[in-house]
């Protein structure tokens, strides 16, 4: 593993115990077991690194989630949703980082997660309209509203599986998701 790995990755661990504030530059290399100056070498400051840790992990994101998307469009749909659960369940630091800051306002990191919320929301928007070309979509739904909405409620509906009820199964907090989802029905 690189180092550029093991840092985000002890980030996302320190992340997901304590969050971000007040995480030091030493705090990570210690966590990922490297010097300070490999953070500085690497990121050139705690800022960068995370900025980096937040577009790393949208990007990864963004691929399952085009991943899923193939094949009929409702069904696709669910499979997209499902991608998103399991990839909250396996980076549940990522997905704790990302929540709580994409509703901070005004966040250190606004201007990135910006740009990275609308990456994500047009795979979702995509998707909604290929359920609304094939017919399944209600006419009165505006599907940038529901995009959000859905990539919102599949985020925090997660993070609370994985906080609060861990002993429900992903497939049952999916069949919560795609119940709520299916209200955008025709």
């Amino acid at each position: 593993m690189n180092s550029r790995q093991k840092l985000f990755e002890a980030v996302l661990r320190l992340a997901g115990r304590r969050g971000l504030v007040g995480l030091t530059v030493d705090d990570i290399a210690a966590e990922a077991g490297v010097a300070k100056g490999t953070v500085y070498y690497n990121f050139g400051s705690k800022d960068n690194l995370i900025d980096a840790l937040l577009r790393y992990g949208v990007g990864l994101l963004a691929d399952r989630l085009r991943a899923a998307a193939d094949g009929d469009p409702a069904a696709a749909l669910e499979s997209m949703v499902d991608a998103g659960l399991a990839f909250i369940a396996e980076y549940r630091g990522f997905s704790q980082i990302l929540v709580s800051e994409l509703w901070r306002t005004p966040g250190q990191w606004h201007e990135t997660l910006t740009l990275l919320r609308e990456e994500i929301l047009s795979i979702v928007k995509e998707q909604l309209r290929r359920v609304a070309d094939a017919g399944l979509l209600r006419e009165d739904i505006d599907i940038p509203t529901a995009a959000a909405g859905l990539f919102g409620t599949l985020l925090v509906l997660a993070l609370d599986w994985q906080t609060f009820r861990p002993e429900r199964t992903r497939d049952e907090v999916l069949g919560s998701v795609m119940h709520l989802a299916r209200g955008l029905a025709r």
